[in-house]
């Protein structure tokens, strides 16, 4: 059976696929996030020549944060308004892997204090941030446009990664 209804005359309230589907992109954001929170800077990285450029440690937390919260909002408005299934699995394998490639980056660099290998992940992590963007602008532009300070703020990442890497070999 189709909906013949008029978008004015449906229910206003989402459908309890959406309401799920939201809390799997906050859960799986929130579950990231907190497996980098398990491998923390600690003496290594204090130890470290770092740039002079290099912000103080109190910064990412915040700073993350408010990413992590982007970043959810950004998957799930990107997968509700896709045109189409096919678009909809485009949207989330895409967002899963900026996802795994963001989740890996603490052990690569704090937990196995691999730097280089760190690096290249960060890389990949900003071409798939990248690559999302316009994947996502195809049905929501809100989504499209929450990428842009997770893709700034990598890219700033990505080149005190570098810089620590050069400092440091």
């Amino acid at each position: 059976m189709t909906d013949n209804a008029l978008p004015e005359q449906r229910s206003a309230s989402p459908p309890v696929p959406h309401v799920r589907m939201l809390l799997g992109f906050a859960v799986a954001t929130t579950a990231a996030a907190i497996f980098g929170v398990a491998f923390p800077p600690g003496p290594w990285y204090a130890a470290l020549q770092k740039p002079w450029w290099s912000p103080p440690n109190a910064l990412f937390g915040p700073v993350w944060t408010i990413l992590y919260v982007a970043i959810a909002a950004a998957g799930f408005l990107a997968w509700r308004s896709a045109p189409g299934r096919r678009a909809a699995t485009l949207i989330l394998i895409a967002w899963f892997s900026q996802l795994l490639l963001n989740a890996l980056w603490s052990p690569l660099f704090f937990g196995l204090h691999r730097p280089l290998l760190a690096l290249v992940d960060i890389a990949l992590l900003l071409f798939v941030i990248v690559a999302c963007i316009p994947i996502f602008a195809r049905g929501s532009r809100l989504a499209a446009i929450l990428f842009v300070p997770y893709a700034a703020w990598v890219s700033f990442a990505a080149t005190l990664n570098a810089s620590l890497w050069m400092l440091n070999r």
